[in-house]
């Protein structure tokens, strides 16, 4: 009966601090530390930052300038057509009344909110301090904000969030799905900076056992891997091998997102098949429904301040670990270990891709070591804009989402037939449905580069329509 009453007890006690947690953005910031607070051992509620003073913290004008950040060679190669769009950003400085200037970037194809012009007019002449809290205003207006208010404190960026937890937080090399080979070389670049954890992309359009097998036979041990499936596995009865076997590595330190987070059963069942701690994002299942139901050993939490605070706070409260996911360059990924140093759960290496890039556009670039980045103790986020790279990979405002790059793409089946495709969606679509064979021995796929001739742009141009399947290979 103590048991009982003791599961009863441990829940009622996470809802309350969900409850609790929701209240984050409204009460200023003062109340994450209230929630912090909660889930220790402390009974007082001390201030999350000093008084603002006499300081006019009211927004006078937010500046909004965009680029084009080139990708280094090698994610490259694999990114340009899968994730083209990664590399446009928005950088916003906003100055508020008493001179002070606040800096946050947006990747507007992919992060979480994108400020608008609506938004932008809002907050023009409203207290940066009150703003802050709000995550509808988007994801490099709030950062913006935090860093103008924070620097007009004379305060890193982290004492307006919280106790402080760490001085070093835990911080992950990012790359898309690769060949082996290709993985190979990024992990060396990795361990090159100080990197010891890497996370990356199993697909079902390549034979992944063998590619770990590439990579892992070069890895030191002290070196892990993060293989994220984004639900490509589709049901435990086809994740239950490909995972069995991918635990066979001892560098493999989490399995992401199997198979489709909102089956529980199959998540649970998972769970029990492998050695290897499994992941999921936070809020799908339901936070309560992933509790109680123990479909996943880790949460993976992202968006803005208040979802990330309050996240962190159920987190905390049900001893759960998890790992930051804010992407960007290292302005984003700043922002992240201002975040990571007051959530006590974080344990994790946070995932910020900000390393796929040519300039992380901040200066002094993160320095890691040991898997780990310092948390800054200058004012703010700590850290200048390198106006120099602004200046240089500077563009004029998109009015849309750009075309993707014109590419053909084979997923070359161990029979010996190919799939070609010349859109993303569509073997995303036809491996999802379980209209494609997921995770093959064998499987490859390739870029066929143009060569201008007849053949390739017929190809090309019947593959827009949908999958072209020949039993011998066309090229």
């Amino acid at each position: 009966m103590s048991d009982i009453l003791s599961r009863r007890k441990f829940f009622s006690n996470v809802g309350a601090a969900s409850t609790l947690a929701g209240v984050a953005g409204l009460a200023g910031f003062a109340a994450p530390d209230l929630i912090l607070n909660r889930s220790s051992s402390a009974r007082t509620v001390t201030p999350a930052a000093p008084a603002l003073g006499n300081l006019n913290l009211n927004v006078a004008n937010v500046e909004t300038t965009w680029v084009n950040v080139p990708l280094r060679p090698v994610p490259a190669r694999r990114m340009l057509a899968e994730n083209y769009e990664w590399t446009y950003f928005q950088i916003h400085k906003v100055t508020l009344a008493c001179g002070v200037v606040g800096l946050g970037e947006t990747m507007p194809y992919y992060t979480w909110g994108r400020p608008t012009a609506e938004t932008l007019a809002y907050a023009r002449g409203r207290n940066a301090a009150e703003l802050m809290w709000q995550d509808s205003l988007g994801a490099g207006l709030q950062m913006a904000l935090f860093d103008a208010v924070a620097k007009a404190n004379n305060v890193p960026v982290y004492r307006l969030l919280g106790p402080k937890h760490r001085d070093r937080a835990f911080i992950s090399w990012w790359d898309l799905d690769m060949t082996g080979e290709d993985w190979v070389l990024e992990c060396r670049e990795a361990q090159a900076q100080g990197y010891t954890a890497f996370k990356t992309k199993a697909r079902p359009w390549r034979d992944v056992v063998e590619d770990c097998r590439t990579l892992t036979k070069t890895l030191p041990t002290h070196f892990t891997l993060d293989m994220d499936f984004n639900d490509f596995l589709l049901d435990a009865s086809h994740a239950t091998q490909v995972m069995r076997e991918l635990a066979q590595f001892p560098s493999v330190a989490a399995f992401e997102s199997p198979i489709p987070q909102g089956d529980v059963a199959g998540n649970r069942f998972l769970r029990t098949q492998t050695r290897v701690p499994i992941a999921m994002h936070y809020g799908v299942p339901p936070v309560m429904t992933a509790l109680k139901e123990e479909v996943c050993d880790v949460f993976v939490i992202g968006g803005g301040a208040s979802a990330v605070l309050r996240a962190g706070a159920v987190a905390a409260m049900a001893n759960r670990p998890f790992w930051l996911q804010l992407v960007g360059t290292g302005i984003t990924a700043m922002f992240a270990l201002h975040l990571a140093a007051v959530l006590s759960h974080a344990t994790w290496p946070a995932v910020n891709c900000h390393q796929l890039y040519v300039n992380s556009l901040i200066k002094p670039a993160i320095s890691v070591a040991g898997g780990t980045a310092a948390v800054p103790e200058r004012p703010g986020l700590g850290v200048d804009l390198d106006e120099d790279a602004v200046a240089k990979y500077r563009i004029e405002p998109l009015a849309r989402q750009p075309d993707p790059p014109e590419a053909l793409m084979a997923v070359r089946w161990p029979t010996g037939g190919t799939t070609y495709y010349a859109y993303r969606s569509h073997y995303w679509d036809d491996f999802r449905s379980g209209r494609l064979p997921i995770f093959a021995k064998g499987v490859r796929f390739e870029y066929v580069e143009s060569n201008g001739s007849r053949d390739w742009k017929e190809l090309h141009e019947k593959a827009k329509e949908g999958a072209i399947f020949s039993k011998d290979r066309i090229l």
